[in-house]
């Protein structure tokens, strides 16, 4: 059993779109709590006045505004965004051969003078990313190796920042969710010490790069 406030807040933290109305102050707190008291009351395991719903809710909406808040300082460390396109994305399984076959990509593509390789390994498979002219290569050097998935015409948007951003919570969250917000799917995220790469569909990528720019200076 949970309190009333931690229940409340368990199902707003739950929800972007409720959390995001809460610390903009644009809801009728009486009826999100109409709304979300079968929750409550599932959660709590007990019967729940609809005013002890209403008090956790102006309690809660504060302290989401003041992370709202602190989320937009990020625009303080971002040094720039930048839009790259025709990029295809490679997934293949795991194997002791795979190292070699990265080396030799990137010593490829350096001598192709096309930059943009990225690798994520995980525990089962390494994903690279590729600018698109570089397929038949990604194809030829990987080719005896098992390919799981590829998806070509992607694009990215890059955001550079500070290392302080390292430090700062929830910053990507509130990235990401400008990006939901405006119904923009995120296929891959790549990240380094101090850039963030959010891969999308080349069709989203000029409407992201405009919600973000608006997002970090409006």
């Amino acid at each position: 059993m949970i309190t009333v406030a931690a229940a409340v807040q368990e199902i707003v933290r739950g929800s972007p779109v409720l959390e995001e109305g809460l610390a903009s102050g644009i809801l009728n707190l009486s009826a999100v709590a109409r709304t979300i008291r079968p929750q409550v009351e599932a959660l709590a395991h007990k019967s729940v006045a609809e005013g002890a719903i209403v008090v956790a809710l102006s309690r809660l909406a504060p302290r989401l505004g003041a992370r709202a808040a602190d989320a937009r300082k990020v625009a303080r460390h971002i040094r720039d965004l930048t839009v790259r396109s025709n990029i295809t994305e490679y997934t293949f399984q795991n194997s002791g051969t795979l190292p070699a076959c990265q080396r030799k990509l990137l010593a490829e593509a350096h001598r192709a003078g096309e930059p943009f390789v990225t690798f994520t390994q995980g525990a089962h498979e390494l994903t690279v990313m590729v600018h698109g002219a570089l397929d038949p290569l990604v194809e030829k050097v990987f080719a005896g190796e098992r390919q799981l998935a590829r998806l070509p015409r992607l694009a990215a948007v890059g955001i550079h920042h500070t290392p302080k951003v390292v430090d700062m919570p929830g910053v990507y969250y509130s990235i990401l969710k400008q990006l939901m917000w405006g119904n923009i799917n995120v296929v891959e995220l790549v990240s380094t010490y101090t850039e963030l790469i959010i891969v999308l569909d080349t069709r989203d990528v000029d409407r992201a790069f405009t919600i973000l720019k608006g997002y970090f200076w409006p």
